[in-house]
């Protein structure tokens, strides 16, 4: 009995700090998602009106496909890319150590300056991408990048891409540091190629990072703001807006019933796939 009361008291800092940072702001948002919350108009009590009108609105259900289709598109390549600049960093080469120092330089780099640099690749009048494409068919017509669903949509992966796979290439690093090197010599012997230690040595032993990986990517991708904003501002034609523009255009207009809303379908929409990514991950065996 002392010893349980021991630990909740150690526990109870934590337990405060997630409850004033976590649990209260998401309380708040629940509140107001089921009121009339506008500027110019009285707050009042209406249920799940907002709810309703929100799974009615055209522009929800094309935003729920955007982020939906940028997490599931951008996700594999984030992880697939880090994982082979991770296996190609653990290796032993000369300079080892400038080059992983030099791959975390688009991760510090804010999504905000980030997103501002690949718009002047992608413009149309004097981006490289177009500069590019003269040098590989001299008089060709430049392309309009960012005036398409398509290209757009193209353009935001590469953007996110270009700046996260490093943070998966680290993460997935530390976790190929802690393989001990015994199971890789032992396979050596056994004349196992760099296939078979790949899929039988790396691959299992990497899993529960891989998870971590792909829990922290997803609910990044689901969740992706700034890149939109700055790149491509929900365009052409709302076809790239995600749901947290969609959100931030709500609060941005003074209706911040609306916008607690979606972002509470935001909300839970991000902890829904990060269970079902627990779960089928069975991260709760790995770390038991």
């Amino acid at each position: 009995m002392r010893e349980s009361r021991l630990a909740w008291l150690f526990l109870a800092p934590l337990l405060l700090l997630v409850g004033g940072f976590v649990l209260v702001p998401i309380g708040g948002a629940v509140l107001q998602s089921l009121q009339q919350d506008v500027v110019y108009l009285p707050r009042r009590f209406i249920g799940l009106a907002n709810y309703r009108w929100l799974l009615g609105d055209p522009a929800f259900w094309q935003s729920l496909r955007f982020t939906l289709l940028f997490a599931v598109v951008s996700v594999p390549i984030e992880v697939g890319l880090g994982l082979g600049v991770a296996l190609v960093l653990n290796e032993s080469f000369p300079g080892r150590g400038l080059l992983r120092a030099v791959v975390l330089i688009p991760w510090a780099i804010p999504a905000v300056v980030s997103g501002r640099v690949f718009e002047l690749i992608y413009n149309y009048s004097f981006g490289a991408a177009n500069w590019l494409l003269r040098l590989v068919r001299p008089g060709l017509e430049p392309v309009n990048w960012l005036g398409s669903g398509t290209g757009a949509f193209a353009a935001l992966v590469a953007a996110d891409a270009w700046k996260t796979t490093p943070f998966v290439a680290i993460i997935l690093l530390a976790g190929l540091t802690g393989i001990p090197e015994p199971l890789y010599d032992q396979a050596r012997i056994d004349r196992a190629g760099i296939r078979q230690r790949f899929l039988h040595i790396t691959l299992p032993l990497l899993r529960p990072v891989l998870v971590v990986a792909l829990l922290f990517r997803t609910i990044d991708a689901l969740r992706v703001f700034d890149v939109v904003y700055v790149l491509t501002g929900g365009g052409p034609g709302g076809a790239t807006e995600s749901l947290s523009l969609l959100a931030y255009g709500y609060f941005s207009t003074g209706d911040f019933g609306f916008g607690s809303t979606a972002s509470m379908v935001l909300f839970l929409l991000t902890f829904g796939l990060a269970v079902t990514y627990v779960k089928l991950g069975r991260f709760g065996e790995i770390v038991s």
